[in-house]
């Protein structure tokens, strides 16, 4: 039976989604936007924006017992591949190996303006 996730430390969906499900030990994130907590802004830059939506995956994750180490899938949603290096340099930082697959697509646009969007899937074992 799928269970919801919801939490107040991280953005609450825009939209009739959820900011995840459990089912069976696997934890599907929907697409974290950038949004600061602590401003509710998007960031600034792209650093500051990818920085803002691992953030909030990790707040989604911790809130149901998980970490970043949990993540065997993610999904990057990009409004412009020329700054894949710098979203690189930081997603690298969450993460140790083995990483989690990855695959990232370059969008039209994202909800709010957005330069970016991470969803996850988790496994908790």
């Amino acid at each position: 039976m799928k269970n919801e996730i919801l939490t107040q430390a991280a953005p609450l969906p825009i939209g009739p989604y959820s900011q995840g499900v459990e089912e069976n030990k696997t934890m599907y994130i929907s697409g974290q936007l950038p949004i600061d907590m602590k401003t509710g802004q998007l960031g600034v830059n792209i650093e500051e924006q990818a920085t803002n939506c691992l953030n909030n995956l990790a707040s989604i994750l911790k809130e149901n017992g998980a970490t970043m180490n949990h993540i065997v899938k993610t999904t990057i949603f990009m409004t412009n591949l020329e700054d894949f290096n710098q979203v690189n340099d930081i997603y690298g930082s969450y993460f140790s190996a083995p990483y989690p697959s990855r695959s990232t697509v370059q969008v039209a646009s994202l909800p709010k303006g957005a330069q970016i969007e991470i969803e996850a899937i988790a496994v908790i074992a």
